[in-house]
């Protein structure tokens, strides 16, 4: 069975579970019921927006959305290099939790490594939004960041704090992949 669908079983039982309608749970996340119910069927690939959004409305970690057991610890947490929680949530990206096994945390931490690809140099930046506030401190190679209709290019020790509720995104520029921690603190 695919990570998907796994993500998509847990979701449904535990909405079902708590008796809360598809209706509210679309609308936790700004998005139709067709296209929440096709998230539950496992035909699109969940974002951590999304889910971020829907363990709140569940009362439950997003960790416990996407690996199927809560986080334990709660003095502190160690992941070592390279082996953070791998989660997908835009295309292309890849994205490492380094606090998924910590309860009740109160941001979410995450390396983020954007790939350079060309033909996105002078191409529109994807954007998403979600509540809260965000840090991204560019460790390696350039971001060309877009925020709320401005454009900033972040070299590696750069750092921006946004409120993410505001249109945003990203990608890497000058002929190299570029990583950064993204510190996400929901609310």
């Amino acid at each position: 069975m695919s990570v998907t669908c796994e993500i998509a079983e847990r979701l449904a039982g535990l909405r079902r579970d708590l008796n809360i309608s598809a209706e509210e749970m679309a609308d936790a996340a700004g998005i139709t019921v067709p296209k929440y119910l096709d998230y539950e069927a496992g035909k699109i690939d969940f974002g951590v927006t999304e889910l971020f959004k829907w363990s709140l409305k569940l009362g439950v970690d997003v960790t416990e959305l996407i690996t199927g057991s809560g986080p334990k610890l709660s003095s502190y947490s160690i992941v070592r290099a390279g082996r953070g929680l791998a989660v997908k949530r835009r295309s292309g990206f890849s994205y490492e939790h380094l606090a998924s096994t910590f309860k009740h945390r109160l941001m979410e931490p995450y390396k983020v490594t954007a790939p350079y690809i060309a033909a996105s140099e002078n191409a529109d930046i994807e954007l998403s939004r979600h509540s809260g506030q965000e840090m991204d401190i560019v460790l390696s190679g350039t971001l060309k960041f877009s925020i709320n209709g401005n454009i900033e290019i972040l070299n590696a020790g750069d750092t921006i704090y946004y409120d993410s509720s505001n249109p945003h995104g990203m990608i890497a520029i000058g002929g190299a992949d570029a990583v950064f921690l993204a510190i996400v603190i929901n609310n």
